[in-house]
């Protein structure tokens, strides 16, 4: 899960660059994706290699794009609908009884670059494994259906995905020759929790999984996340999240008198005057600009340039040195030297703030919409799992879009019979599904970085010996998946190595 608000004032090549790497959709729902992540790629000596695939991968310095037909509903036998799903293979590292390696795409798309860079790529050559990364369906490429309807959306769902993986492991092993070697399952964010939902399903084909940053338990009210958000924050400086608090205070007051919104509107850098006819106005540009540090907390001092990510040069440090900085005004204007800095780094011209445009984008089923891989993942959000990181808690820094807002957007966007209820019921049944906190197999390792607000839906204690837990403390959102940099802390490098043990012996058991 990665997290880059939507904004549809964005061009759409930014937008679908940044949605593939920083996990985080619309700017109306927070959410975490994660796609992949990764370590530096190291050349590969001479060795028994096998080749199975056709036009050999990496080829000036990108990776093949490979297709799989997959049924459409892998639970109705009478359906015999088809479609094709995108993948991309590394065989540079593959021995002839090294295991298979197997990357889960996410709610973005599948980005070749992790078929060069990662952690997993330095396990794979030490462990001579083949890699191979599986987008997941209605993301990126990998297109099921016409368009994304809701009517079409509802083969969209980690059933599934899981599926797919299923079926593209069995096919992939009997084919080319790997029905005997042992299968291990990576994913970070919500593919994280898909390794481990593999594993937990289809223990006969997946022999263990690296779940990183995993959201295994479904809940719809997710206050705590923003209540991570202010610890790091006060990590930093306890005074920062004091200040923003502030700051989003007195926004909340100046935002009930409509003759504050032209001074706003141009405080903030807003594209249209701003209109606050509904709640719903003024959560969406509330939320908007707590975006700002929800997703900077959420990747803190990452390594995702390899990526092509921008801003990673904007930290928790940055941000509260801004808000510290009494040169610049009262908090309020700190804070709205903050969303200003934020439109600079990724080269906007001002911040759309309509509710009313974002519902049009996110109404938009063709696959060419500005919010293509937004829409998608609000749907699973509505339909599986929540997630809502609303202002609930008191224990947080900003305030105004409560759990109500982020329910209606179900309804306003795909059906009005979405709802509260029928949204508790889903994550519900999820938790049913997969166990939530309580899962229940074997060979699965979580971990999980202190900064990151969603290690608080993670496994962060051992389940059991076969189910550790990696609780990093000063790292954010799949760090352990990023090619290692020397600005690594120490037990980011131990916990890397830590995974490491733990596949070598379990691959060796």
């Amino acid at each position: 899960m990665f997290v880059c608000r939507f904004q549809s004032s964005r061009s759409e090549a930014n937008q679908s660059s940044e949605m593939a790497l920083r996990s985080d959709f619309p700017a109306g729902v927070v959410l975490a994706l994660f796609v992949f992540i990764s370590a530096s790629f190291i050349p590969c000596e001479a060795r028994v290699r096998r080749h199975f695939w056709p036009k050999q991968t990496l080829a000036n310095g990108s990776a093949e794009e490979l297709w799989f037909t997959q049924r459409l509903d892998h639970f109705n036998g009478a359906d015999s609908r088809i479609w094709k799903q995108r993948y991309f293979v590394n065989d540079t590292f593959f021995r002839s009884d090294g295991p298979v390696f197997l990357m889960i795409g996410g709610e973005g798309p599948a980005n070749p670059a992790w078929m060069q860079f990662g952690s997993w790529l330095t396990y794979a050559q030490k462990l001579g494994a083949l890699c191979l990364m599986l987008e997941h369906r209605f993301y990126g490429k990998s297109h099921p259906t016409e368009d994304m309807s809701t009517l079409n959306l509802q083969y969209l769902s980690s059933l599934q995905a899981l599926a797919d993986l299923a079926h593209f492991r069995v096919v992939m092993a009997d084919s080319h020759g790997l029905a005997d070697r042992k299968w291990v399952a990576f994913g970070g964010s919500y593919p994280g929790s898909l390794a481990a939902w593999f594993r937990l399903k289809y223990p006969h084909l997946v022999h263990a999984a690296v779940a990183t940053s995993a959201p295994v338990h479904a809940v719809v009210n997710f206050p705590e996340y923003l209540e991570v958000v202010h610890r790091s924050l006060a990590a930093e400086s306890l005074d920062c999240p004091l200040l923003v608090q502030k700051a989003s205070d007195t926004l909340l007051e100046r935002l009930k008198d409509p003759k504050t919104y032209d001074n706003i509107t141009k405080d903030f850098g807003l594209c249209e005057k701003l209109q606050i006819q509904s709640d719903k106005d003024s959560a969406y540009f509330l939320e908007t600009l707590a975006g700002n540090f929800m997703d900077v907390v959420q990747y803190n001092q990452d390594n995702r340039e390899f990526e092509g990510a921008i801003g990673t040069n904007i930290t928790i440090q940055v941000l509260c040195g801004v808000m510290l900085d009494a040169s610049l005004g009262q908090p309020y204007d700190r804070y709205a030297a903050v969303a200003r800095l934020m439109l600079q780094t990724f080269s906007q011209k001002c911040l759309d703030a309509s509710y009313a445009n974002y519902l049009r984008d996110m109404r938009n089923t063709s696959w060419s919409s500005p919010a293509s891989g937004g829409r998608q993942w609000v749907y699973q959000t509505c339909t599986e799992f929540g997630f809502y990181q609303s202002t609930d808690s008191p224990n947080q820094p900003f305030g105004g879009f409560p759990l109500p807002y982020h329910v209606q957007q179900c309804a306003d966007i795909y059906d009005p019979s979405l709802t509260l209820d029928s949204i508790t019921t889903a994550a519900q049944q999820t938790n049913e599904r997969y166990g939530g906190y309580d899962i229940r197999t074997s060979r699965i390792v979580f971990p999980n970085g202190s900064i990151d607000p969603w290690h608080a839906l993670g496994i962060t204690r051992d389940l059991s010996d076969d189910l550790p837990a990696i609780f990093i403390q000063g790292t954010a959102h799949c760090a352990n998946m990023y090619p290692a940099w020397d600005k690594d802390l120490p037990q980011l490098s131990l916990a890397r190595d830590h995974v490491f043990l733990l596949l070598h012996k379990w691959l060796t058991q």
